[in-house]
């Protein structure tokens, strides 16, 4: 803001119960059958992938595998070392068919590729009728090819090939283009290769071949490719060690050591006294999500900033501060009807439900219990439909063809709840579901117990672990174990690769399932909620909050923007799915809301907090700017200017759905009055430096 399955699962362990939703003939799913091998349709299947274009429609949109734009059409691979565009509204990396891979005298040159295999890291790509397969791993400066049987190559160009220089023994070859682009070649036994002006072909040949574009002129970068061309990874999985740790594994072939690439991201997070990796610092890769620099190892671990997960704030409320607290408590609570909502859409919806949930916990810490029953009540009366299918306008389905949870609207009508039909958007909507549904377990333990099948049910559908066959759910639905955020664009084909417009609201859905954990007293459940929202934090802090001094874009983009509005696999664009890119205040509130305990560990970085607000500050001049809009910019000026920004809040005539006076109070009071500037992460002022490793 997409073969009938065994029994289903419905947790994040392994308990198989009986599923819970009625099963949905959707109209508007499409058919994963075309793409996926037949082995793989009788388990879940992921809806939100790096890979996602390859199974979708024609599945020839490129995918940005990195550090390459990878395209597959008519049985041929494209692949192209993207150069990137940049002004101040947008950036992207274009797309150019540097190099094509297919056979000569191919039976079936219409035929389309296969996947035959997926992991967290990678995805295997068949092309049957051409007998080759390739291993598109993440992060791999090389493309891996298995030339399955003996076949003749084809490897043409829209560029001019100036040269094609073999080694001495006919297993690696230089071709340079008239681009200036420069690419090597390794094969695992001898090739014969020839050219034309822009198509190079080849012997019979089977066997791997290795293809990398060289990213820099400096003969030390040919050294490390020349060093590392014998060792392939086929694919890679990601595993929760310990909380807060996640660590890569790949699975190699060929000899020698392993050369991957890792973001910046990545780069911050790799242990310090992980001996088992070397990073080669000066071997990188240009990319939109900042420079990929080569490491070396079969496995990583990634070791994350501890986030406290709690239900109330952090630093907590003076008594003093009660009374304003509790008065705007009473009205909220006064106002709430269950009767009176009008709408059936499942994220707006959801939203009243945890905006209702905010004030039961707000009440508990200013210790005012009187309004808890009125807020039980209300939170029963939303919640017990859609759990039990008897909310008539909507609810939830079970869609056995991808696996998962869809709506009966979205079933009906793709462009209905935000396209949740077609699995945009889940941990959005079923993050504000889960909130409710957690502090509703805490305050009413009995009717937690009674309803806590469907619960874990609904948070499993982006929460789920495990990768067996009998899951009802594809694994971590959302959530990208390489980029270490979610994306939300679920199963519609976009040019640009998956998409995700806030940050904020991911974190709410994995913030929110570690509260279910700690409301159910599941530990294994408050880990993994904390440990990908800790990874979903640092990863906007990364690549959407756009620091003045501290940041991967180039100088035309950061001057004029202090936050993404949707970020791209190929792509950052300044404006909004809503709104143009000069509505700074729906930008900075969509990266904002709903306002929580955890979104002080969102925005820790009281400087950045401060360039922000003043960014967005002149666009509340603007006629017609929400109440509810201004809300959220308040709230963080609150971050640093505590009673300018409570005059500011005090003033409001109106407030976001999601959000209440109630709440906003709550944030301004439980501010440090004397929050200073410059919170390096783990700095002095940083809250969750109390909770190291």
């Amino acid at each position: 803001m997409s073969p009938p399955h065994p029994p289903p699962q419905t947790t994040v362990s392994h308990h198989s119960r009986p599923f819970l939703f009625p099963e949905t003939q959707s109209r508007v799913l499409p058919d994963p059958s075309t793409f996926f091998s037949p082995h793989l349709l009788s388990t879940p299947l992921p809806t939100n992938s790096f890979f996602q274009n390859l199974v979708l429609k024609n599945g020839d949109q490129p995918e940005y595998i990195h550090p390459y734009l990878i395209k597959s059409s008519q049985s041929s691979l494209t692949l192209c070392f993207p150069s990137l565009f940049k002004n101040p509204a947008f950036i992207y990396q274009v797309f150019i068919s540097d190099l094509t891979i297919s056979t000569l005298n191919n039976p079936n040159p219409n035929a389309t590729h296969v996947i035959s295999s997926f992991s967290d890291l990678s995805v295997t790509l068949d092309f049957p009728s051409s007998n080759l397969r390739f291993f598109l791993v993440r992060g791999s400066p090389f493309l891996t090819c298995n030339v399955m049987s003996n076949v003749s190559l084809s490897i043409s160009t829209i560029h001019a090939i100036l040269e094609l220089t073999p080694n001495s023994s006919c297993t690696k070859y230089t071709i340079k283009l008239n681009n200036n682009q420069t690419w090597l070649l390794y094969t695992s036994s001898p090739i014969s290769l020839s050219h034309d002006i822009n198509r190079i072909t080849s012997s019979v040949f089977s066997g791997v071949i290795r293809i990398a574009a060289l990213p820099n002129a400096e003969p030390k970068f040919e050294t490390v490719l020349d060093r590392f061309s014998s060792c392939y990874a086929v694919s890679g999985d990601a595993v929760f060690t310990k909380p807060f740790c996640l660590e890569y594994k790949w699975d190699k072939r060929g000899w020698g050591d392993l050369l991957m690439l890792a973001h910046p991201l990545h780069l911050k997070l790799l242990s310090d006294t992980d001996c088992s990796i070397s990073v080669i610092e000066d071997f990188k890769y240009n990319s939109i999500d900042g420079e990929l620099v080569g490491v070396v190892g079969d496995s990583w671990v990634l070791k994350s900033d501890p986030v406290s997960v709690t239900w109330h704030s952090i630093k907590g409320i003076q008594e003093e501060c009660y009374s304003e607290i509790i008065e705007a408590l009473i009205k909220d609570v006064e106002a709430l009807d269950s009767t009176a909502i009008s709408t059936s859409s499942s994220y707006f919806y959801a939203k009243l439900i945890a905006r209702a949930a905010r004030l039961a916990l707000i009440a508990e810490e200013v210790c005012y219990p009187d309004v808890i029953p009125a807020i039980r009540k209300f939170l029963k009366d939303t919640i017990e439909p859609w759990m039990e299918g008897t909310f008539g306008a909507n609810g939830f389905m079970y869609d056995a063809k991808w696996g998962g949870v869809v709506t009966k609207q979205g079933s009906l009508d793709s462009g209905a709840d935000f396209g949740f039909g077609v699995y945009n958007d889940h941990h959005y909507h079923l993050g504000y579901f889960i909130y409710g549904i957690s502090v509703l377990a805490k305050i009413d333990a009995a009717w937690g117990r009674k309803y806590r099948p469907q619960a874990y049910s609904l948070m499993a559908d982006y929460m789920n672990l495990s990768k067996r066959a009998n899951s009802n759910y594809t694994r971590l639905r959302c959530f990208d174990l390489w980029k270490l955020h979610s994306w939300a664009g679920g199963l519609t084909e976009f040019a640009d690769g998956r998409n995700q417009e806030s940050t904020s609201e991911a974190i709410n859905a994995y913030y929110s399932a570690a509260l279910m954990g700690l409301a159910y007293g599941d530990s294994h459940l408050v880990s993994i909620g904390s440990t990908i929202s800790a990874f979903e934090i640092q990863a906007a802090q990364t690549w959407w909050h756009v620091n003045e001094e501290d940041n991967l874009y180039p100088d035309e983009f950061t001057r004029e923007n202090r936050v993404v509005g949707v970020l791209w696999a190929n792509k950052r664009d300044s404006g909004l799915w809503f709104a143009p890119p000069d509505w700074r205040e729906c930008r900075l509130g969509i990266q904002l809301l709903p306002l929580l305990p955890i979104s002080e560990a969102l925005f820790s970085d009281v400087r950045f907090v401060r360039q922000l607000v003043t960014w967005t500050l002149p666009a509340l001049a603007r006629e017609g700017v929400g109440e509810g809009w201004k809300g959220f910019t308040y709230a963080l000026q609150g971050v640093y200017d505590k009673e300018g920004a409570l005059d500011n809040i005090r003033k409001l005539n109106g407030y976001d759905d999601g959000n209440s006076l109630t709440n906003l109070l709550w944030w301004m009071h439980s501010r440090d009055d004397d929050q200073e500037e410059g919170c390096d992460k783990g700095g002095k002022f940083c809250w969750f430096r109390h909770y190291c490793h």
